[in-house]
């Protein structure tokens, strides 16, 4: 897929304060500072379109970017950020919530993990509620730069491992890495793969 065009399409904390033009949307969501803006921006080639922050927690609200003028590449607000009060944690979860369980024009979330480490309780319980309430998800293992090949594999392979003891089958997986650029061409071929599916669906 080739990205023409990526136009931020506005911002949002309810269901109801959506973009009104109705369009595919493909969201992006992890932990605090798992690199989620930076691949963002890396996938649309344009280095000012997500903001990104050496500080977790700066998304705080749904940003919605049109792309090609045919599908939403929705920025979704970073979870498990400990340096937050109860109050806004709570606030931002409700957010959260409140689009990944009720936008009906969702039709992929992908999860960012850090590739790095093993995956955590925050994350290994955000991918089980996902499972509980049959949200159609995927993984992308972030950062796949920062560690040596054999290393990244090693790695991987034991994340893979840890999801199959919950799961019968992985979910689709990716490895990427905002410096490199890798997984970029996977990342978006599976996007536009959906998207094809979709419109055979309704022919």
């Amino acid at each position: 897929m080739k990205i023409n065009e990526a136009l931020f399409a506005g911002s949002s904390t309810r269901i109801s304060e959506k973009p009104k033009q109705k369009f595919p949307e493909f969201a992006f969501i992890g932990r605090s500072n798992v690199g989620k803006s930076s691949l963002i921006n890396m996938l649309c080639r344009n280095k000012k379109l997500a903001m990104t922050s050496s500080k977790p927690g700066k998304t705080r609200l749904v940003n919605h970017f049109l792309i090609n003028r045919e599908w939403y590449l929705v920025d979704l607000p970073g979870y498990g950020y400990a340096k937050m009060s109860a109050t806004a944690k709570q606030k931002l979860e409700q957010v959260i919530r409140n689009y990944i369980n009720l936008s009906e024009e969702m039709v992929m979330l992908f999860v960012l993990i850090d590739s790095r480490h093993d995956i955590g309780k925050v994350d290994m319980d955000f991918l089980i509620e996902l499972g509980q309430s049959r949200i159609p998800f995927a993984i992308i293992f972030t950062k796949g730069d920062k560690n040596g090949p054999k290393a990244l594999e090693t790695q991987i392979e034991k994340m893979k491992g840890q999801i199959l003891e919950l799961w019968e089958e992985l979910p689709p997986t990716f490895i990427s890495s905002s410096e490199t650029g890798l997984g970029r061409e996977e990342i978006l071929g599976y996007i536009e793969s959906v998207l094809e599916t979709l419109k055979s669906e309704q022919n």
